[in-house]
């Protein structure tokens, strides 16, 4: 078994000699196809929410250089088209003045993905493109989220399922994020933890200048990792601990390079969990209400409109 290695860096702005070291060591000279997962949770470039645009870039020419495709690819958000996230982050243009091309997952062909299990999640329908890749380049960012406590490495595979339905997954979640991690099982981890988000993230929590970029060969170890920077017990991120026992990893058993965690260490601001949180995360718990309430962009709408009366603020639905 694959020892799982998780490096810490500091960093501000020059992040070439990280990236180029990570690559060299990720094994994947020769690929003939490499598919980037970054991730565009918001529309438009906001740092810490959505993968920085000039990291993309430079990741995708050191691949590049040995590989004859890099493919950068995410779904249409819930409420907006993914095309316009490619094109108002400035993500696109990074990628093709690198050599790479994007893709909207969500027009992509689907391959049906079945599973053996006793779990609701008998199968899941995957972009081919993604299942193609001789390998996968996950492109993280240190988050906090509302409704899973932690958004890393492994929630970041999410995009990748091409209905922007996929919220209706959200009372599986711990058993999807498995199959995801296991399926398509990223070969390489960068998660730029320059700007971190603490309080009710994924997109609307405080920021956090951490100066910090993770990398490694497993992304289940990279959360872990991160969790202990942010101060969080892997037992508060079910998801995590789910994935973890299902593989047997047993986190002191991570190899950590470069710093310790404990010179890097902050104790992030948890989610508040107010009652817009409560009442969707009591919605996400049953299929049916999930399915019912979300099934058009009005509910959706009104919640925030309420969210907004309530905390001045409209509610999270990535």
């Amino acid at each position: 078994m694959q020892q799982k290695t998780v490096k810490i860096q500091r960093v501000q702005e020059d992040t070439a000699e990280i990236l180029k070291e990570a690559v060299k060591n990720s094994a994947l000279h020769g690929k003939q196809t490499i598919y980037v997962k970054p991730n565009i949770s918001h529309p438009e470039y906001i740092p810490g929410v959505v993968t920085c645009p000039e990291l993309i870039s430079e990741l995708v020419g050191l691949l590049r250089d040995d590989n004859s495709e890099v493919i950068v690819g995410e779904s249409n958000g819930f409420n907006y088209p993914c095309q316009g996230a490619f094109e108002k982050t400035g993500i696109e243009d990074a990628v093709k003045k690198a050599g790479g091309s994007v893709i909207n997952l969500s027009e992509d062909k689907v391959v049906k993905v079945n599973f053996q299990t006793s779990s609701p999640v008998k199968a899941l329908f995957l972009p081919k493109t993604v299942l193609d890749a001789d390998a996968t380049v996950d492109m993280a960012l240190m988050k906090t989220h509302e409704f899973a406590m932690y958004s890393g490495a492994i929630k970041n595979l999410f995009g990748c399922v091409p209905s922007n339905r996929r919220i209706y997954l959200h009372p599986y979640l711990s058993e999807v994020f498995y199959r995801l991690y296991t399926v398509i099982k990223p070969q390489l981890t960068v998660m730029d933890a320059r700007v971190a988000i603490e309080g009710n993230g994924p997109t609307k929590g405080k920021t956090v200048k951490m100066g910090l970029m993770l990398t490694s060969n497993c992304a289940l170890a990279t959360d872990v990792i991160a969790c202990k920077i942010m101060g969080l017990k892997i037992d508060e991120v079910s998801y995590l601990n789910y994935i973890a026992r299902k593989t047997s990893l047993q986190p002191d058993n991570i190899k950590v390079e470069g710093l310790h965690v404990s010179e890097v260490a902050r104790n992030f601001e948890r989610p508040k969990i107010d009652l817009p949180v409560k009442a969707q995360m009591l919605i996400y718990r049953h299929e049916f209400l999930t399915k019912v309430l979300f099934c058009s962009l009005g509910f959706v709408k009104c919640l925030q409109k309420v969210t907004v009366a309530y905390r001045g603020r409209p509610i999270e639905t990535s």
